[in-house]
This record gives C-alpha cells, sequence and structure tokens, in this order.
C-alpha cells in the first residue's frame, strides 16, 4: 500500500546528505551566527535542493520569537480605498521581510472579533486594523501584548497608535470647493451616524456650511452604508424631495452608487447637480464624468504604518497625514485628463 503521508525531511537529512552536521545546515540556512566556508556551504545548499528541504515555519518562529507575519483586518475589502490600502501595505511588510495575513470582516462585527482571535492565536508580530463600525476591540489586542496599529480613526481617550488624515478638515475642504463655484444648496450623503467618520465628515460639511453663512438643512442628509447601493438608495431618497444644487458624498462608491440614480433620471452631473466625494482612488479619474475627491496618500501612510510596527515600543503613536483634492469634472471645473491634484491649505 503507497505511503499517502511521507515522511517530512528534515534537517539531520540535509546533514548526512551533504557531509557535515545539522548545526552547519543552521549556520548556512540562517545566514550565521557562525561563519560557513563557501565549499561547504555549496554542498548544504545542493543538498537541501535535492531532498527538497523546507524549513519548518513554526519551529523557526519558537526559536526566533517571530512569524515574520502581520495581521490586517478591514471591513470589507471591495471597497477601492480599502483594497488600495491592503495593496500598499502588502507591499511595504514585504520589503521588511514580513507576510501579510488579510482578514477581510465583510462589514460583520462578529466575523472582525473571530478573525482578530484567529490572527492572535497564530502569533503574528503585529496587526494592523480598521474596525467594521469604527468601535474596536482594543482591549483583546492589548491583553494579547500584540504591537498594533489602527488604520483610521479612534477615540482619542483609547491612547492607541494610528495613521489618519483630519477627515473633518478634509470634509470642510471639499464642500468649501463646492461653495467656491457658487453653490449654495449642498447636501450630503453620508455613512451610518454612529461611526465616528461620519460624524467627523458630517461636521465638516455643516462647519463649511456656517462658514459661508449657508444655511444647513438637516433633511439634505442622507445616512446610508459606505456602498454603491448605498450611495444609490440614498440618491432616490434624495430625488424625492427638493433637489440640492451641489452634493458632498462620503466615499468614492457613494458617489458611484449615486451617479447611477442620477442617470435614470437623466439629470446630469455637473450641470444640474455637482458633487465631490471623499476617498477616490485612481478610479475616480476614469469614470465620467471623472470626480473631484479628496484622496489620502496611501502609499506613505502604509510604509509609516508598517515602521510603527518595526520599532514598536508599546508607546501611542499618532501620525497625521496632509489630504489632496483631486480635481476632476464632477464639480464643475473644467475637464483635465488626467485629473491632477490640488494641494489643500491645512
Amino acid at each position: 500500500m503507497l505511503n499517502q503521508h511521507p515522511r517530512r525531511v528534515t534537517r539531520s537529512d540535509v546533514a548526512r546528505e551533504a557531509g557535515t552536521s545539522v548545526a552547519v545546515v543552521s549556520y548556512v540556512m540562517n545566514n550565521g551566527p557562525r561563519p560557513v566556508a563557501e565549499a561547504t556551504r555549496q554542498r548544504v545548499l545542493a543538498a537541501i535542493k535535492k531532498t527538497g528541504y523546507r524549513p519548518n515555519g513554526i519551529a523557526r518562529a519558537l526559536a526566533s520569537g517571530t512569524t515574520r507575519t502581520y495581521g490586517l483586518v478591514v471591513p470589507n475589502i471591495s471597497n477601492p480605498f480599502i483594497s488600495s490600502m491592503a495593496h500598499a501595505l502588502q507591499q511595504e511588510a514585504f520589503k521588511h521581510g514580513q507576510v501579510l495575513l488579510l482578514g477581510d470582516a465583510g462589514d460583520d462585527r462578529q466575523r472582525e472579533l473571530e478573525l482578530i482571535n484567529n490572527l492572535l492565536l497564530r502569533q503574528v508580530d503585529g496587526l494592523l486594523y480598521t474596525s467594521v463600525d469604527r468601535h474596536p476591540y482594543i482591549e483583546l489586542i492589548q491583553a494579547s501584548g500584540t504591537p498594533f496599529v489602527m488604520l483610521d480613526r479612534v477615540d482619542p481617550e483609547m491612547n492607541v497608535s494610528s495613521i489618519r488624515v483630519d477627515e473633518k478638515a478634509a470634509a470642510f475642504q471639499a464642500t468649501s470647493h463646492l461653495i467656491e463655484h457658487g453653490y449654495q444648496d449642498i447636501a450630503i450623503i453620508c455613512g451610518p451616524r454612529d461611526m465616528l467618520n461620519t460624524q467627523d465628515r458630517i461636521s465638516g460639511w455643516r462647519e463649511a456650511l456656517q462658514h459661508a453663512g449657508l444655511t444647513v438643512r438637516e433633511e439634505w442628509i442622507f445616512a446610508t452604508t459606505y456602498t454603491r447601493e448605498g450611495g444609490y438608495q440614498a440618491a432616490q431618497q434624495m430625488l424625492k424631495g427638493t433637489l440640492p444644487r451641489a452634493l458632498f458624498t462620503t466615499n468614492e462608491l457613494q458617489a458611484l452608487g449615486c451617479l447611477r440614480a442620477l442617470s435614470e433620471q437623466g439629470i446630469t452631473v455637473p450641470d444640474e447637480l455637482a458633487l465631490v466625494c471623499f476617498n477616490g482612488t485612481d478610479e475616480s479619474q476614469f469614470n465620467v464624468p471623472s470626480l473631484t475627491t479628496v484622496r489620502q496618500p496611501v502609499s506613505k501612510m502604509a510604509k509609516a504604518a508598517i515602521e510603527m510596527l518595526k520599532n514598536w515600543n508599546n508607546s501611542p503613536d499618532l501620525r497625521e497625514f496632509a489630504f489632496d483634492l483631486q480635481i476632476g469634472e464632477s464639480c464643475g471645473c473644467s475637464p483635465v485628463v488626467p485629473a491632477h491634484s490640488v494641494k489643500l491649505k491645512r
């Protein structure tokens, strides 16, 4: 009867094939701590290739105290902004010899908890985390002693490491851009009201209107999910009442869903309703019309997040980044191909 589970090749097998000791094999595999003669090193490498030896990652982790892995927990990887951030984090982690394990919560808070527990059990070297509803499981992670960096705004009282942009200021600037066009009746499609980032974005929109002496119409606040469907449904709700002249949507997916609803009713953007959005990606400039959108410096933020994990000393580290307003056609600006970026004043 054939052996369904052949014996795993060990370092002893490699040593026997190379005619050397197990210790020398370890020195070659780990590039130290003791030097190995080049001829011996080549014999060991040839033996590794011949035997098909592969290091036991678990054993290596136990010996070195590191798994060379980071965990990433996100609300929903289908969100283009989140996927662009995940890609940048993976690239940056790889530069540091780390593998990034992705946990996609699928907008489910219970699943988010299970993912965190699973990654902690795998003894990841660090955790990068954005909560589904911005009410993260901080105490659980802290109790494990695992380094972690939040990728979004959290309550300052939590006193944890995080990277972020000032979303209130970004919303203020995006809304102000509409006001500079001369638009006065400006609505907002936002995320769920219990989410901290939604509250920041509403506050920025509200303050921009008040700063310009314009009326804040509470009935023009349309809360929904951060999805295309959410934007579509919110726009349909908006179309049942008095149509505003301009609109701030608080993420790119909502903007795309909104554009679909407006198109179905023959409402043109920006001629009849101007639009700006938050958290745009490269997709924004290829839409028709191209979207005017707040952009976060994803690459810089990913680099900082990985550095924070690598240099972890258990002291809270908050890093805030400047944002750009990528000018497109949706606000009423002249068409620009490709869309360019204007640095916002802070």
